[in-house]
């Protein structure tokens, strides 16, 4: 797997990891539960060291992006799923709003080194 294939794989994870831990985090009902707590503050962390390195390769500002990107709109379904959080129409249109632009970035980077 080449160098920029595998940045885009570490922030994926990162930004998958990023969901759990915001999950967790709510879990953690303001982090007053010590499971939850401890597991968001290891997700954090890890998360955190795959989008850092991917950053050694990938332009910050498209990697963040993504990563936040991918952890908004996961945390959104997983609201909606877990916790029956509102998933209006609305929403949803901001939603695949979200999911278009992170495609569109990572379309147009490719293989752009940082």
């Amino acid at each position: 797997m080449k160098r920029d294939q595998l940045a885009w794989v570490w922030l994926i994870l990162a930004g998958l990891l990023e969901i759990v831990w915001a999950t967790t985090m709510k879990l953690s009902n303001g982090f007053t539960v010590l499971g939850p707590t401890v597991i968001t503050i290891v997700l954090l962390l890890i998360s955190f060291g795959l989008l850092a390195l991917a950053f050694r390769v990938l332009p910050a500002g498209t990697g963040y992006a993504v990563f936040t990107g991918i952890g908004a709109v996961g945390t959104v379904i997983v609201g909606a799923v877990l916790f029956d959080e509102t998933l209006t129409g609305m929403k949803l249109v901001f939603i695949a709003t979200l999911l278009i632009g992170v495609i569109g970035l990572k379309q147009v980077t490719g293989g752009e080194a940082a």
